[in-house]
């Protein structure tokens, strides 16, 4: 999750766990801290782009490890005035406020190492965006009354605050699943041979989804909102596995494949080969695109000795307009297509693929 989101949860278990016994501020400031410390491997340069974006939420995400650090964290806050009686309340407090920041990480869809150095899989259960205001909302609201108001007053809302966002957390889990439903529906009514599937939400929200599926002979995005009368409607895209085929041993095109479980691309564009995180953007616009290889003067292809990252992001206003008419159930085609629209007018969606 983003930053403010991990921020104020740090700060909310904090209050909740020590406010009462070293003051809600300093519960507060402190939770804050170590809500954000796991994040701080963002720091760390592994060398090129992909190592960086794959060796994130690593070693610094990992429940044993953090699980062994707490108390030593806990130790040294002790050396604080009048906070050595309190060290296994610390304990406790550090360690719930490092789980639950991974087990944030977790329902995003980026993947979380949360089980080094016993194993090294991305989790990522995909149920939320990286940004969500009715997730961090309540935190925030919560965490200010206990700020400004002090006694049990403070302390309910601050409580109440974290079990709504839970509460949403909970609903996004539904919501994901109710929307695989759906599209496990269609896909078998269109008779889609499907190797993987993804369900993830949109920016922002929890009433759109992208679907993204993979296929024996490509991809298809399509997108399903909870208010939909209509059926989706899947566009079909090329992955690039001949590409793959001959590049797979290529370590950062492997490193990336396995990180993104497979839900990845490999094009050509404008003489530049590229490997694309699929999870995490829509067509044609991604946060994680690589240039592994350019072609020389010969036309043959040379590998990069350090990978380009070339993320995309649509244009915001337009992108907006789209996403917010789109949730609440209008039919739009697909963001790139309607954009191509100068008119921005709902045309017709493409045929279903099939």
């Amino acid at each position: 999750m983003d930053s403010l989101s991990q921020l104020s949860l740090g700060a909310a278990v904090g209050v909740a766990v020590m406010g009462k016994r070293t003051g809600v501020g300093k519960a507060a400031l402190i939770g804050a801290f170590f809500g954000t410390l796991p994040d701080l491997d963002v720091l760390i340069d592994y060398g090129d782009p992909i190592s960086n974006m794959t060796y994130h939420r690593g070693d610094s995400h990992s429940l044993f490890y953090l699980g062994l650090l707490s108390p030593l964290f806990a130790w040294l806050l002790c050396r604080l005035p009048g906070q050595r009686r309190h060290w296994k309340r610390w304990t406790l407090t550090l360690g719930l406020i490092l789980i639950t920041h991974v087990l944030l990480d977790n329902m995003t869809v980026y993947g979380t190492q949360l089980a080094r150095p016993f194993s090294d899989y991305p989790f990522g259960i995909g149920s939320i965006f990286i940004m969500d205001p009715l997730y961090t909302l309540p935190l925030l609201l919560g965490l200010t009354v206990a700020l400004f108001r002090r006694g049990s007053r403070g302390g309910a809302a601050n409580r109440l605050g974290l079990g709504l966002s839970t509460l949403y957390l909970c609903w996004s889990l539904v919501a994901q699943w109710q929307v695989g439903q759906t599209a496990d529906r269609v896909l078998a009514e269109q008779g889609i041979e499907v190797e993987r599937r993804l369900i993830t939400p949109t920016a922002f929200n929890t009433l759109l989804w992208r679907v993204l599926v993979i296929t024996p002979d490509g991809y298809l995005e399509g997108f399903i909102s909870l208010l939909d009368r209509e059926e989706p409607q899947f566009i079909r895209h090329q992955q690039g596995r001949d590409l793959y085929k001959k590049w797979q041993q290529h370590p950062q095109v492997a490193r990336l494949a396995w990180f993104s479980k497979g839900f990845f691309r490999m094009s050509e564009r404008r003489g530049q080969l590229l490997i694309t995180d699929l999870r995490m953007g829509q067509e044609p616009s991604y946060t994680f695109s690589f240039v592994v290889a350019e072609r020389g003067p010969t036309q043959q292809w040379q590998a990069l000795s350090i990978p380009r990252q070339l993320g995309e992001r649509p244009p915001m206003r337009p992108a907006f307009n789209w996403l917010w008419r789109r949730a609440l159930g209008e039919p739009l085609p697909p963001l790139h297509r309607w954009l191509d629209d100068s008119h921005h007018h709902a045309g017709p969606v493409s045929a279903p693929a099939r």
